[in-house]
């Protein structure tokens, strides 16, 4: 999955800046990718989707997950996903030209403290999330989703107490002619089978 983001990495980001895992041929390598410093945009190999916990619509995940104040158990609920335009490309990229024939996609994931005490700022269960467009990984986009209606940024967080949810999201860029949608959320790196949630495109 994805690395933990910074706060100096948030603080440096104007606009949100893509970091591309896909090619309008469709061909991939092994590989994850790391989120692109801001104002740059690089290609990544692609990686093949693990063996999964498909989880129906509406069904939660309970995971432990390590934040920085000790572990945490959450429920983690994939809500929706929101399928901009490729005209919206344009305000997401610096150079629209990386995003020809990809459209924005939001993805909206509730997540619910459940024990092991209180994330006292900056939480990190957020960062763990991935779009896949049918089968394939998208290409993130930093900082898109902060600005998104209903989705709240990891940064303002603070003194997450037990009982307490939050809507943190993620947005990736897909291809146009997406039919399937899949949002994965794991509590560690790549040697974990993540949770998986599937919505139509369209």
């Amino acid at each position: 999955m994805l690395n933990r983001k910074t706060v100096l990495l948030r603080a440096a980001v104007p606009v949100a800046v893509l970091a591309l895992t896909l090619s309008a041929c469709g061909g991939s390598d092994s590989g994850t990718a790391d989120k692109a410093d801001a104002g740059k945009s690089k290609s990544e190999p692609q990686k093949a989707e693990a063996p999964s916990k498909e989880l129906q619509a509406g069904e939660d995940a309970t995971s432990a997950f390590k934040e920085d104040d000790g572990k945490i158990t959450y429920s983690v609920l994939a809500q929706k996903v929101d399928v901009g335009t490729e005209a919206e490309t344009k305000k997401l990229v610096n150079d629209p030209a990386d995003a020809k024939g990809l459209v924005p996609v939001v993805a909206y994931v509730k997540y619910t403290n459940k024990a092991g005490g209180v994330v006292s700022k900056y939480p990190g269960v957020g960062d763990n999330v991935e779009i896949y467009a049918d089968g394939t990984r998208g290409s993130v986009l930093i900082g898109a989703a902060d600005d998104a209606p209903g989705c709240e940024s990891d940064n303002d967080i603070e003194n997450w107490k037990k009982g307490q949810s939050h809507i943190i999201c993620e947005t990736y860029m897909v291809p146009k002619a997406t039919k399937e949608l899949a949002v994965h959320w794991a509590a560690n790196d790549d040697d974990e089978d993540p949770y998986i949630w599937k919505f139509k495109a369209a």
